[in-house]
C-alpha cells in the first residue's frame, strides 16, 4: 500500500492513527485525553537528563553526541506526526532510527498537513502525545518560529547547511526538498503535459489535481508559486499563480480532488501537480498495478523548495527529538532521503566529501540549472496572499 502526505483540512482534531513503516506493525499512539478532559501526563523526561536536553542548543550542551544518545534512550520514545512511509522515504528512515538506537517511534496520522502539525503543538502542550519534532513547509516554519513554538538547536552538521536554508539560532533548518513537477498517467492521457501552459489545454478538462490546499499544504503552496513564475510572476508576486488556477478552474480543467496514490490508481486524478520526489516514487509502485506514471519538471515554472525540521519547544521527549535531528542530518539520514528521490540539503557537501550515494543520486528526475529561493519575507507575503485569495480563485 502506498501512502501520501495528503493535506487534509480539519485534521487538527486528529484521531490517533498508527502509521505502518516499511511493512512493520503500526506503532500504538499515546492515549487521548481522559473522559474528565484532563491532559495525559507528560513523560518523566522533565527531570535529570531529559530536563537538560530540553534546553540543549547542541549535543555539546549535554557533553557530546554519546551523552545525547544516552538521554534519548532513557526517554525511550519519539512521537511524530505527518510522516507517511512513502514520503521522502520516511518509512525506511524511521526504521533505521529505531534499529540504530532502540527508541520507539510513535508515528501518528501520517496524512496530516503542515498546518495540522503547528496546531498539534499548540493544542497538545503538556501532553505526552504532543509532537516532539516537526517536518513542515518553510512558510509554516517561519510562522511557527515567529509564534515562539520551537526550541533552538544546531545539529553537528550545522555549518554544512547553507546560510539561506536555516534560521540563524536553529529554530528551524531545511532538510530535504524537490521541484514542483507534473505527474501524469500516460496510459490514460494521450499526450502528457510538460508545462504549466499545457495544463490549460481542453484535452485536460477535469484532470488537473494537486496534493492538497495551498493554504495548508507546503506542496500545493509551491505549486501555486511555480505557476506564478510560469506566468510572469516572481518571488515578490504570487498573484499570477492565483490567476492561473482561476483560469484552470474556469476552463473546467481544475480537479479539486486531492491527489493520493489511491486516487491515481482509481483514475480520479490522472494529472497531478506535486513534488518530483512524490511523483517519481509513485511510478515504480503504480507500474505493478498497470499504470504508467510519468514525471516532468515544467520548464516554464521551475520552483524548488525544501521542507524544514523543527523541535517542539515543549517536546515531551526532548533528547529523542534532538537525536532524531542529528540522525536526519547525518550522511546516513541524508542518503536515505536521496533513496526516496528527495534532494537532501547536504547534497553539495556530501558530493564534495564523497559520502553521497551516487546510485540514488543518479535516479533523481533530471532538471537543468540551479535553484533559486525566495526570502523569508517573500514567503510570508505569498502565504498571506494565498490565505485571502485562494478561495476567490477556485472557490474553496
Amino acid at each position: 500500500m502506498i501512502t501520501s502526505r495528503v493535506r487534509f483540512a480539519g485534521l487538527a482534531a486528529l484521531l490517533l492513527a498508527g502509521a505502518t513503516a516499511c511493512g512493520a506493525a503500526p506503532t500504538t499512539a499515546a492515549p487521548s485525553n481522559t473522559a474528565s478532559g484532563a491532559a495525559p501526563a507528560a513523560s518523566d523526561s522533565s527531570s535529570g537528563a531529559g530536563a537538560a536536553a530540553g534546553t540543549a542548543t547542541s549535543a555539546a550542551d549535554l557533553g557530546g553526541l554519546d551523552k545525547l544518545v544516552e538521554a534519548a534512550k532513557q526517554e525511550g520514545k519519539l512521537h511524530v506526526i505527518a510522516l507517511p512511509p512513502d514520503w521522502a522515504n520516511y518509512g525506511k528512515i524511521i526504521e533505521a532510527f529505531k534499529a540504530k538506537y532502540g527508541i520507539e517511534v510513535e508515528s501518528e496520522t501520517p496524512d496530516a498537513a503542515s498546518a495540522d502539525e503547528i496546531n498539534a503543538v499548540k493544542t497538545r502542550k503538556g501532553q505526552d502525545r504532543a509532537p516532539d519534532v516537526l517536518d513542515i513547509g518553510q512558510s509554516f516554519a517561519i510562522s511557527g518560529a515567529a509564534e515562539g513554538l520551537f526550541a533552538p538547536y544546531k545539529v553537528e552538521a550545522w555549518d554544512k547547511i547553507p546560510a539561506n536554508q536555516k534560521e540563524p539560532s536553529g529554530l528551524w533548518f531545511n532538510d530535504y526538498g524537490g521541484y514542483v513537477s507534473i505527474g501524469c498517467d500516460a496510459k490514460k492521457i494521450t499526450k502528457c503535459p510538460e508545462t504549466f501552459a499545457d495544463l490549460l489545454k481542453p484535452e485536460y478538462k477535469g484532470k488537473v489535481a494537486m496534493n492538497g490546499n495551498p493554504t495548508k499544504s507546503g506542496s500545493a503552496f509551491a505549486g501555486v508559486y511555480a505557476a506564478a513564475l510560469s506566468n510572469g510572476g516572481s518571488f515578490d508576486d504570487i498573484q499570477p499563480g492565483l490567476e492561473f488556477f482561476k483560469k484552470l478552474k474556469t476552463a473546467g480543467n481544475f480537479n479539486p480532488v486531492e491527489t493520493t496514490p489511491a486516487t491515481i490508481e482509481k483514475g480520479e486524478t490522472q494529472i497531478s501537480i506535486d513534488w518530483d520526489y512524490n511523483n517519481a516514487a509513485y511510478a515504480p509502485k503504480l507500474a505493478d498495478k498497470g499504470l504508467d506514471w510519468k514525471t516532468v519538471i515544467p520548464s516554464d515554472g521551475k520552483y524548488f523548495q525544501l521542507y524544514a525540521q523543527a523541535i517542539n519547544k515543549d517536546a515531551p521527549h526532548p533528547a529523542a527529538a534532538r537525536l532524531w535531528q542529528e540522525f536526519l542530518y547525518s550522511a546516513e539520514g541524508q542518503n536515505l532521503y536521496l533513496g526516496g528521490f528527495a534532494r537532501p540539503v547536504l547534497l553539495p557537501a556530501m558530493k564534495a566529501d564523497g559520502s553521497v550515494d551516487k546510485a540514488a543520486e543518479a535516479n533523481l528526475p533530471p532538471v537543468e540549472g540551479e535553484p533559486t529561493f525566495p526570502t523569508d519575507a517573500q514567503i510570508t507575503k505569498a502565504k498571506e496572499a494565498l490565505a485571502t485569495g485562494w478561495g476567490a480563485a477556485v472557490g474553496g
